[in-house]
């Protein structure tokens, strides 16, 4: 009797493990089966809805179900990001986050871990930023500016959009390795800071190549520097910061996406698939090119060590200047 019950036992923990791996099979090669959810958690219409809506329309494509975008903004995003982490795991939520990722942890507690929370799919693309001054300032380049920044200290003033934005945290990195003291300003958003820039009434920014480009081509602005790791498509002729004098300067407004943990690894490789195949795409390259946003395609594994180094960055810039999320 003893013999049979065991013998039923292990027949039955067989067919689970059959079942199940089998279920799990199953589910990575039909999926989707339903619509899917991308929360984006910004307002509609600014850059990060842009790369989602991109990303949901491209996928609606290609896997045959409707990618929602779903704008979830609030509390400089964290309602959005809250959201996608405490969603079931089934692929069935996405989640686009930006650059804000890895800079919130250190200046907010949050109700969910920025690693631990999710599992990274891929970084999908990155904007540069661009080092403008006014043309009055008499500077040329990289190392003019803060040889006169040194010379001046405290008098010359960076306009900013919104504390602890990857903007302001880009600034304040430049500030504190090129080893200058400039005033930062901060305005709502990159149009009154262009605007109070090309009155004069500040010297310097570090802005978006999108909200700077128009100025620079009517020489309103000068271009002294871009802030990737490589020079921008879009400005090729202006050097990068780091080859400009700021040896290891490098940061920029990047896109990526991700899933709830847990999400089972064949569905998040037939996203990044399909992923691939989308970046390659000239037509989506020449769409991310006329925003200023590049293609900067991490996969998984290495698009999650990367969040990690931006996270350990951040939060030793905050340490050093004692920023806070306070106005």
């Amino acid at each position: 009797m003893v013999g049979n019950l065991v013998r039923i036992r292990k027949m039955v923990f067989i067919f689970l493990v059959v079942f199940l791996s089998k279920d799990v099979w199953a589910a990575a090669d039909t999926y989707p089966m339903n619509s899917v959810r991308v929360i984006v958690p910004t307002q509609a219409g600014g850059s990060v809805d842009l790369v989602g809506r991109l990303l949901a329309s491209e996928l609606t494509k290609r896997l045959g179900k409707t990618f929602v975008v779903d704008d979830r903004g609030g509390a400089g995003g964290i309602i959005g990001v809250d959201l996608a982490a405490k969603s079931i795991a089934d692929g069935y939520t996405l989640l686009v986050v930006s650059a804000t990722q890895t800079i919130t942890p250190s200046l907010q507690t949050l109700p969910y871990d920025p690693v631990k929370s999710f599992t990274p799919i891929a970084k999908i693309a990155a904007g540069r930023m661009a080092l403008v001054v006014h043309p009055s300032l008499p500077v040329k380049s990289v190392k003019d500016f803060i040889s006169l920044a040194k010379r001046k200290p405290g008098a010359l003033i960076f306009g900013g959009t919104g504390k602890g934005s990857i903007v302001h945290m880009a600034t304040v990195l430049f500030n504190q390795m090129a080893g200058i003291d400039c005033l930062v300003v901060q305005f709502k958003s990159a149009g009154p800071a262009v605007i109070d820039l090309l009155g004069g009434h500040s010297q310097a920014m570090m802005g978006t190549i999108a909200s700077v480009l128009p100025h620079i081509k009517t020489e309103k602005l000068r271009a002294l520097a871009t802030s990737g790791e490589r020079r921008s498509v879009i400005l090729p002729s202006v050097p990068t910061v780091a080859e400009a004098g700021v040896l290891h300067y490098e940061t920029s407004i990047w896109f990526g996406l991700m899933a709830p943990a847990g999400v089972p690894s064949d569905i998040i490789e037939k996203i990044n698939l399909q992923l691939r195949q989308i970046l390659s795409s000239e037509e989506v390259k020449n769409t991310f090119l006329n925003n200023a946003v590049e293609v900067d395609y991490l996969e998984g594994g290495a698009f999650g060590q990367f969040m990690i180094k931006e996270i350990d960055q951040w939060a030793k810039i905050v340490k050093k200047t004692n920023l806070t999320a306070n106005p």
